[in-house]
């Protein structure tokens, strides 16, 4: 497994970006830190039952999904926007930072049973969703149809242009919903059907995608965009319907996400959100103010 972790890495840093520059994710594996912030801190409830004593645990991806997270160079340490923006949070919080690797569908059932604090996965907000955790914004994402390089596929931006095609999504995301709702139209009016290929592992869908057994992929926007940056196999064609609140995670009624919010709210007038934004090339989905439990979808 680490040494999976480590080809990665290493392909991730020494790719050549489309516009020639060096790729070098090292550099970014040098943490940004911020201060305890009292207003934050004081809207934790009274004896707040957090995981580990003294530390904010959060779950986040355990799987390279670059610049959302990833392997270090020493193959045990995350790194990414949201390990970045979950250690701001709990030295924000007054607390140390546990990151607990973890499966997509392992989140919703962990942060139930009290195994995280909260939840970071580039998760983003649903009517659905609301019912059962509290969420805090801190991105605005677009998703995004990427395919190969030498794809004939021009362009995927419309319900028709999905007809017909093997699109790779992952189970329980918006974008999936996206994906079946555009189908059940297109073959209501004798459109062919699409072939949804669920894969959650961003490797297996890379290497599916370019040994042709996919046309497309159908993701988060900075991670298709940071794919076709870094490797030059992929190019990206087109984004869905919407954006989407990506925000962090928590159950609902515990009384954690008031001080969440407040402490990303000081990270952004303090700049480190924005630094953190900007190292993994998110600037665009960046947020002026983070919000509690929104609406779910932000016009294109």
């Amino acid at each position: 497994m680490r040494r999976v972790k480590a080809i990665a890495w290493a392909v991730l840093w020494c790719a050549p970006l489309s516009a020639g520059a060096a790729l070098d994710v090292r550099q970014n594996e040098t943490p940004i830190h911020t201060g305890a912030n009292p207003e934050a801190i004081a809207l934790i409830p009274a004896h707040f039952p957090f995981v580990k004593p003294g530390y904010l645990t959060v779950a986040t991806a355990a799987n390279n999904s670059p610049p959302i997270a990833l392997w270090s160079s020493d193959n045990k340490t995350l790194i990414g926007s949201d390990p970045d923006i979950a250690r701001l949070l709990a030295e924000s919080l007054g607390l140390k930072l546990k990151l607990v690797p973890a499966a997509w569908e392992d989140w919703p059932l962990g942060i139930r049973a009290g195994r995280y604090d909260v939840a970071m996965f580039n998760i983003a907000v649903t009517e659905a969703r609301k019912q059962s955790f509290d969420f805090a914004t801190y991105r605005a994402d677009h998703h995004a149809f990427a395919v190969k390089a030498d794809s004939a596929i021009a362009a995927i931006s419309r319900r028709e242009d999905i007809a017909g095609k093997r699109i790779i999504v992952g189970s329980g995301t918006n974008q999936e919903k996206i994906l079946l709702a555009w189908d059940a139209e297109n073959r209501a009016k004798g459109l062919a059907a699409v072939q949804p290929i669920y894969l959650s592992d961003e490797a297996s869908a890379t290497l599916t995608l370019l040994a042709g057994r996919a046309d497309a992929t159908f993701g988060p926007q900075a991670m298709a965009a940071w794919k076709a940056a870094s490797r030059g196999q992929t190019k990206v064609v087109g984004q869905g319907p919407y954006r989407a609140w990506v925000a962090v995670t928590t159950k609902k009624g515990n009384g954690l996400v008031a001080a969440l919010q407040k402490a990303i709210e000081g990270t952004i007038q303090g700049g480190q959100y924005q630094q953190v934004l900007t190292r993994w090339g998110e600037q665009q989905e960046a947020v002026a103010h983070s919000q509690i439990n929104p609406p779910a979808s932000i016009a294109p």
